[in-house]
């Protein structure tokens, strides 16, 4: 990479698109790009480190740029043609990511939920330790000058991470989804092996998914969990209103005692996974502890704030394994709160290929909204709606409208978790002006 090179990004909003421009801004290339005049919670990072975003336009591209293509984009795209046509180097968002793995001791994060708050995670602790730049999926991204470790999300969706080479790999799960590209289970399965095969030192999976148990490498393939067959387990697991502590072994030699500021069984296993390659890698577990202890997180995973009387979750889940998980982390923090979980479905192929699952999941809540299926550029009308998934779940689902959200307003000193992938954020907002209001009105 020539550190006198301007690259232009294409989708430069896109959360891995805007997490790379900032690490390649940081490592001190001139970097600009395009996108929607849409605002999105991407763009305050690109915005504050001066990174200019343009409207679509083939007059953008000039000579002496290398064109960065976003997944959503295709060789149609004014400005990839035109770069195109000028001769210009046009690589994808993963061959870019490529070169960057290249130049340090690499971790990829791949799943099929839990990728950012792992990636997330561990690009936190390795940070506290060493040198380290990181590319995680809610948009951040850093590049640090001779840094030791790169730290970035691996994204399955239409086999992007098998650009990847890394040192290390760490697999949260395998689960069905995407079903708009992926044929079935076995399909996904055979994706996350290829990016195995081509890991270079080792691998880190989670013990209990079967899948992940199946797979074939040509490095050493670590289990961690809470089972006795894994390699890293975590034991004496103690998960109170504060966050969780719980001790790690690896194989039978122990390795200390952790303390996370952190709820749901999902964290501690994602705090595992990140004391395991650390271990690995020698890395002081004195020091691991002791950044694990001031983790605060990623966006939209998770994020809470007061309004009123009421506890407001922000959560990205939009798959029935993610729902489980953000529910079971709000019962552990508030175990004397109702539980109200608002859920917008995303993408119409997901909410039929999962339906029951997800109802299961939202039926852990005390009371289900939900608002209509936010539908993917991806897809047309799906012959499903939300209506469809209400009844499925056992206490019932009624469907919100944005104009009339006074069915939350039921509600007094409760947890209300806002899950989704799609713009939950708008349902969010009104309900916190009505709340907001309701509460003047009050005093």
């Amino acid at each position: 990479m020539n550190s006198e090179q301007t690259y232009f990004f294409v989708g430069i909003k896109g959360t891995g698109m805007s997490s790379l421009a900032l690490i390649l801004h940081d490592k001190g290339y001139k970097v600009l790009g395009s996108d929607i005049d849409k605002y999105t919670f991407t763009q305050r990072g690109l915005e504050n480190a001066g990174i200019k975003i343009l409207p679509f336009d083939e007059d953008n591209i000039k000579e002496d740029m290398i064109v960065v293509a976003g997944n959503a984009f295709g060789n149609d795209q004014v400005e990839i043609k035109k770069a195109h046509d000028m001769g210009l180097t046009v690589q994808t968002y993963p061959e870019t990511v490529e070169q960057i793995i290249e130049e340090t001791t690499s971790i990829g994060v791949a799943g099929a939920h839990g990728k950012t708050s792992t990636s997330g995670l561990l690009a936190h602790v390795l940070s506290g330790v060493s040198p380290t730049s990181y590319l995680v999926g809610d948009g951040s991204g850093k590049g640090t000058p001779n840094a030791r470790f790169f730290v970035f999300e691996a994204d399955e969706y239409r086999r992007h991470f098998v650009a990847y080479h890394p040192d290390y790999a760490i697999m949260t799960n395998i689960d069905f989804d995407h079903p708009d590209y992926f044929t079935d289970i076995d399909d996904v399965r055979d994706a996350f092996e290829t990016l195995a095969m081509q890991t270079k030192k080792g691998i880190f999976v989670w013990g209990e998914d079967e899948n992940l148990r199946k797979l074939n490498a040509k490095v050493p393939v670590h289990y961690y969990g809470t089972k006795s067959d894994d390699d890293f387990r975590a034991e004496n697991i103690k998960r109170t209103t504060k966050g969780s502590n719980f001790d790690v072994y690896f194989h039978d030699e122990f390795i200390g005692n952790y303390d996370i500021p952190m709820f749901g069984e999902h964290n501690v296993l994602n705090s595992l996974a990140v004391i395991a390659v650390s271990y690995m890698e020698k890395v002081d577990q004195q020091e691991i502890a002791k950044e694990l202890l001031t983790f605060k997180g990623v966006k939209r995973r998770f994020t809470e704030k007061r309004v009123a009387d009421m506890v407001i979750i922000d959560d990205y889940a939009h798959h029935p394994a993610e729902i489980k998980a953000t529910i079971d982390a709000a019962r552990q923090q508030y175990p004397d709160k109702k539980i109200i979980a608002v859920f917008q479905p995303h993408t119409f192929s997901r909410t039929i290929a999962l339906m029951d699952e997800f109802a299961e999941s939202l039926s852990l809540a005390d009371k289900v909204y939900l608002t209509d299926i936010f539908s993917s550029i991806r897809e047309h009308d799906g012959k499903v709606s939300s209506e469809d998934l209400g009844k499925k779940i056992s206490k019932g689902g009624e469907v919100l409208k944005l104009d009339n959200m006074s069915p939350l307003l039921d509600f007094h000193d409760d947890v209300v978790i806002f899950m989704g992938a799609g713009d939950i954020q708008k349902y969010e907002h009104t309900y916190e002006d009505l709340l907001s209001n309701l509460s003047l009105k009050n005093n």
